[in-house]
């Protein structure tokens, strides 16, 4: 068994100790928050450390790490810890469900979270920390970039690239052919039949841009 640590201690946290320890090869030894967020000492009689003290006890040669952490503020947070927990010189897990049907030639990155029901087909690439989420159907030759946040029930037919940091609601669909640009928020329900331009909204069906661009909806300035 491969030993895990997990960073965050939230919903997500917890839902990514159940996966992993009922069905990986590895084992979570700890979990790890920044110091500030510290309120626990343990959850399921696992310890929870401070990230910033990672390093004295947790030998990076001996532990994996997996970034636990939703969508928040179009992925940035997550996306800060990873990069952070890279920096410190970890590697990371990445869980694939047993549940899920994986193509044989299917290049999963690191980081990433792949939850029961999906489909994903033949030629696909997935980058590194990308979570789909239960049910999904990602189509032959696509391609979902790094930091992406794939809801529940969405498809993605094929040919389709999907942009960096982009995020898509429930039970939407993308036609084939189709490229979202980086840093979008496709809302539930949504039917994308045309291109996106970069840090769009889109809503509705057939989709339609925003008023408001996406890094202005979640503050984001970057």
């Amino acid at each position: 068994m491969n030993k895990l640590i997990i960073i965050g201690d939230g919903e997500t946290a917890q839902l990514a100790y159940e996966y992993f320890t009922y069905d990986s090869n590895f084992v979570v030894t700890a979990f790890a928050v920044e110091e500030k967020y510290l309120s626990v000492v343990s959850l399921n009689e696992v310890p929870v450390v401070a990230f910033e003290q990672l390093l004295q006890t947790y030998d990076p040669q001996e532990y994996y790490a997996f970034i636990a952490i939703s969508s928040t503020k179009l992925n940035r947070l997550r996306t800060r810890l990873y990069q952070a927990t890279k920096e410190l010189g970890y590697e990371f897990a990445s869980y694939v469900s047993s549940k899920a049907f994986i193509w044989r030639d299917v290049e999963i990155g690191e980081n990433c979270f792949i939850l029961e029901d999906n489909t994903i087909q033949p030629f696909v690439k997935i980058g590194n920390n990308v979570t789909l989420w239960s049910g999904n159907h990602i189509g032959h030759r696509s391609v979902v970039r790094d930091n992406c946040f794939i809801t529940s029930h969405v498809v993605i037919s094929g040919y389709c690239d999907i942009g960096k940091n982009c995020f898509i609601g429930v039970n939407s669909a993308v036609s084939n052919n189709i490229k979202i640009g980086e840093d979008c928020l496709v809302s539930l329900g949504s039917v994308i039949s045309k291109d996106t331009e970069c840090n769009g909204i889109y809503k509705g069906n057939p989709a339609i841009r925003h008023h408001l661009s996406a890094k202005r909806f979640f503050n984001i300035t970057d």
